[in-house]
Formats: structure tokens, sequence, C-alpha cells
């Protein structure tokens, strides 16, 4: 995450007990405050240059175009489809400012029209 401010959202219980499982099961048992860790050691935290190339890989593998970048796009896109305001975006985002929460959205004007003429 690029900005400084802590984000908390909600997870899925089968996103909990998966977190949990790793915590108890995989992750190593070294004195580091980050949940993610390398693979091997020496052990440390995991880069979001990390996080890139691991989300791409996999989108590659199920042949799936895409990067983090428009994992996130995606994630604001249906936010504000499914009746967010720009505001709750921009949190749900981590972003400071609200001109950042709008380089990730585009106008849908279908969804426009039913706003503004309840079509």
């Amino acid at each position: 995450r690029k900005g400084k401010n802590p984000i908390v959202l909600p997870l899925p219980e089968d996103t909990i007990k998966a977190i949990a499982a790793y915590i108890i099961g995989a992750r190593p048992d070294i004195n580091e405050r980050a949940l993610f860790l390398s693979f091997k050691s020496p052990y440390w935290p995991i880069s979001s240059n990390t996080v890139q190339y691991l989300i791409r890989e996999l989108m590659k593998k199920v042949n799936v175009h895409g990067t983090a970048y428009s994992l996130r796009r995606s994630f604001a896109q249906n936010l504000l489809a499914s009746g967010a305001s720009l505001f709750e975006v921009k949190d749900m985002m981590g972003h400071d400012v609200l001109q950042t929460t709008g380089s990730y959205l585009s106008i849908d004007t279908q969804l426009m029209r039913k706003v503004l003429f309840d079509e």
C-alpha cells in the first residue's frame, strides 16, 4: 500500500479461516509483524512487487488478462455500481484524496441514466 493510513475492511468467513490456517500451519514462526512472508529463509515481508508478480502469474494460469491494478479498478467500479458513494469507494480503496479514486473509475453511462432518470 502506498499510503500510510490503514484500511479496515470486513472479510468473508472463508478468508478469515484461510488466513488462520496459514498462520497456524504455514507461516514461519519468527518475530515479524508482517502477516505474509517470503517463501524461503531468510524470511522477510513480501513486497508489493511480489504480490503484483503472483497475481499476474495466477491470472495467466487461468487465461485471464489483467494485473493487480485491473483488479483494484474492477473492485472500485463494482463498488460504485453496487451503490457505494465516491467517498465510500475512496475509503475502501485506502486513498487519501478523492482525485486518486477518480483515476480508478470510468463513467458508466447506464448507471448514470439509472441514477439520473430512474430508468
